[in-house]
């Protein structure tokens, strides 16, 4: 337990953007910045999944929150979803890049131009503008915390994610770059996360799992909610003196 001098995750009075954030890691997060006081704005391509969660959330902590439609991997598109935000809210202090998309393919050849289009764009090109747009005014503002959502196949890249591999290790270029260009009053980091249980895991054959997670330090996948920590820490204050990181949550895999 705490002790009574351990400092809290309070972020009251923060507005927090989440991408993809109706489902999976994101919704999980999405929740955890809501308790720890924080309103929080869905963001995903689905408008109705995100208005649903926010309406979850609110009831689930009465903290206010709100679902908005955006496609990150639009460029246009995330110039209205942050007028939007900005013009109901006033500020962003918390953004989370987190929507993201990784196909899986046969053959290295079955990887069409278009694929990889869309795989650069939702992981790497929509961070990149939502980053500036929102980092930018967050330097006018005085301060905000920057979560990148990156992958442990940023610096393990496997055969059969090879266009998401790479997109997420340009991604861990930009949390770096962006650290300095928004230094030194906006925080920029990233999560490298591992193999988490989501929806899209209920696809996976479980016995192939199974043996691969033998080769993992904690010998399972993760669960959503075991996100959540890191991204508060590095969302807060408890991380005032922490930028340009590289965080990894995977449950130790090799």
């Amino acid at each position: 337990m705490p002790s009574p001098t351990s400092p809290a995750i309070d972020l009251t009075g923060r507005v927090a953007l989440v991408t993809g954030g109706s489902r999976g890691l994101g919704r999980a997060m999405a929740f955890g910045l809501a308790g720890a006081g924080a309103q929080v704005v869905v963001a995903s391509r689905n408008g109705e999944h995100c208005e649903a969660t926010a309406a979850e959330i609110t009831a689930a902590t009465g903290i206010p929150a709100w679902g908005l439609a955006a496609h990150v991997g639009h460029w246009a598109a995330l110039d209205g979803l942050v007028e939007t935000v900005y013009d109901r809210l006033g500020r962003v202090d918390i953004l989370i890049n987190n929507a993201g998309m990784s196909p899986v393919y046969d053959a290295v050849t079955d990887v069409t131009e278009e694929l990889f289009d869309k795989v650069v764009a939702v992981n790497l090109k929509g961070p990149f503008r939502l980053s500036a747009l929102v980092g930018t005014r967050m330097v006018a503002a005085g301060g905000g915390s920057i979560v990148n959502i990156s992958s442990a196949a940023s610096v393990h890249p496997r055969p059969h994610v090879l266009p998401y591999a790479a997109a997420k290790a340009g991604l861990n270029a930009l949390t770096v770059g962006l650290a300095h260009a928004f230094g030194p009053t906006v925080r920029v980091n990233a999560i490298l996360a591992g193999t988490f249980l989501t929806d899209v895991s209920r696809s996976w054959d479980p016995g192939a799992f199974a043996r691969r997670a033998e080769g993992f330090a904690l010998r399972r996948g993760g669960q959503p909610e075991e996100i959540v920590g890191s991204a508060l820490y590095l969302a807060s204050d408890l991380s005032s003196y922490t930028t340009g990181a590289l965080l990894t949550v995977d449950g130790g895999q090799p």
